[in-house]
């Protein structure tokens, strides 16, 4: 892989595995530059560029085949191995995300959920079990964890997130509404879902305008 590579282009990875995967199960073997970027939205310059910050994987004149950029891709992201997550909060989104059957086959397997509501624990999300989260420290210490999910209200989100810091959890999906502190070797991608829904009224409000 190269060395530095922005954020932009970090971002539109996952973009291309979706796209990818779509036309490998379409059946389509082949693919150029002017085609992907067609689909994605994307210049072909930008199509190249992109992927060339991981290793030229396409021929001129040819394109790219379709299940090789896939499986490129899929490793620059790590989809190539599994990753053990808990869930952190038995509400709508933990429980959706324990539910979403796209996870599991890209590599992220869910092995535990935790809350506080003695209605939920003891029971199962889909096929996950439901712990106190009293419980939290053991389990950790217990068992090989690479990502947390936070799903927890604001509340106790700090709290939570200080927990799983101190028990060396590397990597939080934190779908709490707020920013959390953390150590600066600790991975924290932050999904605010109003923010998204924000972005979509100004393009509502803004239509039209020059």
């Amino acid at each position: 892989m190269a060395g530095y590579v922005s954020d932009a282009v970090i971002r539109r990875l996952p973009g291309y595995y979706r796209h990818l995967r779509e036309l490998e199960a379409a059946g389509v073997t082949q693919i150029s530059s002017q085609e992907l970027g067609k689909r994605m939205q994307l210049t072909p310059s930008q199509i190249r560029q992109d992927i060339n910050c991981f290793g030229g994987f396409g021929r001129q004149g040819y394109g790219y085949k379709v299940s090789d950029l896939k499986m490129h891709i899929g490793e620059i992201l790590g989809l190539n191995r599994m990753h053990r997550m808990i869930i952190l909060g038995v509400g709508n989104i933990g429980s959706a995300v324990a539910n979403y059957p796209t996870f599991n086959r890209e590599g992220f397997e869910t092995v535990a959920m935790f809350d506080v509501d003695p209605g939920k624990i003891g029971t199962r999300v889909g096929n996950v079990p439901v712990y106190p989260m009293d419980e939290l420290e053991n389990f950790l210490g217990d068992n090989k964890v690479d990502v947390a999910v936070l799903a927890v209200p604001v509340k106790a989100a700090q709290e939570t997130m200080d927990r799983l810091s101190a028990c060396h959890v590397g990597a939080v999906w934190n779908f709490a509404p707020t920013d959390l502190h953390h150590p600066d070797d600790m991975i924290v991608v932050n999904v605010h879902l109003s923010d998204s829904l924000q972005i979509l009224s100004y393009k509502m409000a803004h239509a039209g305008e020059a």
